[in-house]
Parts: structure tokens; sequence; C-alpha cells
């Protein structure tokens, strides 16, 4: 894959406020009567997030409420991540914990959904058997027909399969925007071949399937007239899509997707994720800086700077194909931030290699960048071969981040009395200060009206430290 969507491997929670307008007390007090509550607990990348508030908002079209906390929940759904082995360890701690609640509370039901859900499967019944439902990725569009059967019932519920290649499902349900939100996420693709050795994600997501551009396009609008400024395209290796229009015959690549959204009335900002490098091709690179809603800022993951272990994970580029890419993007648009996933430790890393790593990121200088140390993941490859010490993998993690977290300061200090275009987000934690992202995705933080959240506005640049900025209103 090309490297899932950046996460911090926080958990999300992700709540939706549902507005019931047009309807009498009367009828409302009857629906607000047979609501159940659901809570959400998210684990993982952006396709989850994005998930949860499409779950979200499917049950919401069946007369579930969306609840803050897991004690006033009937339903608790844990949308997981597999991507490494920690994230496996917060879920199995979180149904311990919502376990409590269901002795208090026999009726409430958990489910755990996601990419963990699909590795483990039924085997989560016996490692949890307070567990009521098990759904995969693909089966989503089924849960509010899993959860019917299952308030009617008391057995469990397993159902991980992929959908067939015939009999491609993507939910066509937007999630429902707020009116604070600035930003929307739109799935473009599912699922991955690039089967990388360290990767389970083929595993879980399956093999890539590309949803329609025409419905998309159409998401896309929909969004931006509800209000949202920009729009983050979601797929697991992005840059792969090539989606064959029946009508004409005709295959749009991404930067056949991009220009047509490009067009969409009311957009500011565009922004794709997460590419696999080997796909950036010379009509994606010339997007960059062609189209105006396109953002100058790339994530382009390339996991090691080492030859020998690029060939081991089976990335099918070397380090010096990779300098080309981030060359002809720089050529582009020379102020284009770039952020990558990197990882530490690969089975065989030896310390030359770890050197060659450390070489690229000081020659490529990145505005981010996501950095792990290997985790062993099941069915892959890499899993069966001998191992690094952890010790040591650790030592090169601490160093690699340290220096990465240098370059990162150096860079946005040199930012420092430039002008910014910036779209609010939101309050910042600063009490007082409001908190948006440049066109590069750079954090800054700056005073000014909460009433402009959701605006662009133009900043200057007083500060630069390693992780934001810190500005004020022009």
């Amino acid at each position: 894959m090309g490297g899932h969507p950046p996460c911090t491997h926080t958990t999300y929670l992700i709540y939706l406020i549902i507005l019931m307008k047009g309807v009498s007390a009367v009828r409302e007090s009857e629906t607000k009567e047979k609501q159940r509550g659901v809570y959400v607990h998210t684990f993982g990348c952006q396709m989850n997030v994005h998930d949860s508030q499409k779950i979200l908002t499917l049950l919401s079209k069946e007369g579930y409420a969306p609840v803050k906390q897991p004690e006033d929940a009937d339903v608790i759904l844990l949308n997981t991540c597999s991507v490494r082995e920690k994230p496996e360890q917060k879920v199995m701690s979180a149904v311990g914990r919502y376990a409590q609640l269901k002795r208090k509370n026999p009726e409430l039901l958990i489910g755990i959904g996601g990419c963990f859900a699909r590795q483990e499967g039924p085997k989560l019944l016996k490692r949890a058997p307070v567990l009521d439902l098990v759904f995969g990725p693909d089966n989503i569009p089924e849960l509010p027909q899993m959860l019917g059967k299952l308030h009617e019932e008391t057995s469990s519920l397993v159902d991980i399969d992929f959908d067939p290649a015939e009999d491609v499902r993507f939910l066509d349900i937007a999630p429902q925007v707020l009116d604070s939100s600035t930003s929307a996420m739109v799935t473009i693709m599912k699922g991955c071949d690039k089967y990388c050795s360290f990767c389970i994600v083929p595993y879980v997501r399956g093999r890539e399937r590309y949803r329609s551009g025409h419905e998309i396009i159409e998401e896309a609008r929909k969004l931006c007239k509800s209000g949202v400024r920009e729009v983050l395209l979601l797929g697991q290796s992005v840059t792969s899509y090539a989606w064959q229009d029946e009508e004409t015959g005709e295959v749009w690549k991404l930067s056949t997707l991009l220009k047509e959204i490009d067009k969409v009335e009311g957009l500011d900002r565009l922004r794709f994720t997460s590419p696999y490098p080997r796909d950036f091709t010379p009509d994606l690179v010339n997007c960059f800086g062609a189209l105006p809603t396109l953002c100058e800022y790339v994530h382009l993951p390339f996991q090691s700077g080492s030859n020998q272990i690029l060939y081991r994970m089976n990335r099918r580029h070397t380090r010096e194909q990779y300098f080309e890419w981030v060359d002809a993007l720089r050529e582009r648009v020379p102020e284009i931030a770039l952020s990558a996933d990197v990882i530490v430790g690969f089975p065989g890393e030896t310390d030359a290699d770890f050197d060659d790593t450390m070489d690229l990121i000081e020659r490529v200088r990145f505005d981010g960048l996501f950095s792990f140390m290997y985790s062993p993941r099941p069915y892959t490859p890499a899993a069966r071969k001998a191992q690094v010490d952890e010790r040591v993998s650790h030592t090169r993690l601490l160093k690699l981040q340290e220096r990465q977290r240098e370059i990162m300061l150096e860079k946005n200090e040199a930012l420092v009395d430039s002008i910014q275009e910036v779209l609010i987000e939101g309050l910042s934690k600063k009490d007082g200060e409001l908190r948006g992202r440049t066109r590069g995705n750079k954090v800054v933080n700056f005073v000014g009206d909460p009433n402009l959240i959701g605006e662009l506005v133009t900043v200057k640049i007083l500060n630069g430290y390693a992780h934001s900025l810190r500005g004020e209103l022009v």
C-alpha cells in the first residue's frame, strides 16, 4: 500500500449531532422514546474516522441517536485498526472497560468493526465473550439489519466477508455536516493491491475497488453546498485510482478526478491521501500548480531510505526514484510541503540501512514525518523473518524523531514574517485563540473572533515551532 492514511494512533471519539426539523412536538417525543443511543469509539487512520462518521449517519436514519458517553449507550461499536499491534491492545482494553457496563446493563450491545475485526473474525468472540457483533469494513451497510436481529435475539453475529468483485458497494451517504465543519472526507476507493511485505491492509481491506467518478463528484457538490470549504479524497492507495466509465469506456485516473472536482462550485481546497509513490505519474504531478483548489501539500510515504530494505518490503521502487518524484514535485511547486511515513527496525535492517534512511530525511527535509517501529502483522511475509532487537529499533526511532523535529523547527522558523492563507477549523487549545491550517497543511494558532470559524483568512506568521505556527490576522 502507499502507506495508510496518516494517523496519530490516538483514539478518536466521533459524535454526530442529528437535527430533527419539521416534526410536531408529539411525534418528536414519540421518536425520542424509540431512539436508541449509539456510541462509536474509533481507532486508527482517517479512513476509520470517515467510516465511523458514515456508521453514525447510517444508523441515524434507523432511529439511533449518538451519545457522548458510553454509559448512555444502548449500542457501543468499536471501529478498529490493525496496522500495528498497539492499537489492537487498546481495543481489547476498551472492550474490558465496556464489559463492566454490560454487567450493569445486560441489554447493552457491544460490537467490534473495522480492520481488527476482519483480521480476527470469530476468534474475537472467544477472546471477549462479552461481544455481540463482529463486522468487517465491507459490512457496514448491513449494520442496521444486524443490530435489529441482535435486539430481538441473544446469539452473537459475525459478518466479515468482502464484497464480491461484481457487486462492490460504496455507501452513497455523505456524513451529515455540522455548521462548524470546514473540511470533509470523501472515499474514492478501498483496498490495496500492492502487498508490501510488512502490511496487513490487503488482507483486511481487500483488493483495490474504485468508486464511480460521477458519485464522487456528486458527493463533493453536496458537501460544498452544505458549507464545506475543503475536500480530502481518501483511499488506501489513492494514486492507483482507475475507474472505468461504462458508458464512455474512459478510464479515470486520479488526475482526471482532481480536474473534475476542481470545478465544483464553492470548493476552496482539495487534498488526497494516501498515495503510493510509484503511481505518482507525470499527469498527476502536473496537476500541482495548475488546479487552483489543489493544495501545495503531498503525503508521500517512503518507508525506508535503504534500497535493500525497500526491496525486502516489496515497495517496487528505489531511493533514487523517490528523489526523482520529490524533485518533480518541487520543480512544479517549489514551496510544496511534503510529509511521509517511515518504518525503522524492519527485519534485516542494519546500521548502514538506517544511515540511508537518515540520509534520505536530510536530503528531502520533510515538513512532517509519521515514524514507527516495525510491528509484525499476521499473514504478512515480513512477520516470518528474523526480527531486529527491539532496543535497537527503539534507539533508532528516537534518533530519527529527534532529527526530524529539528528539521521541522527549522522549516517552520523560515516561515516567520510570511503571509499565509489559513482555513480556520475551530478553537485553539489556548483560550481566546483560533486554530487553522495553511494550504501546506501547517497548523496556525492566532487570536481571532470565533465567528470566523470556517472562513479563509490571511495571517502573518510571527513564530515557528516544531509542530505549529503562531500568527496574527492581517
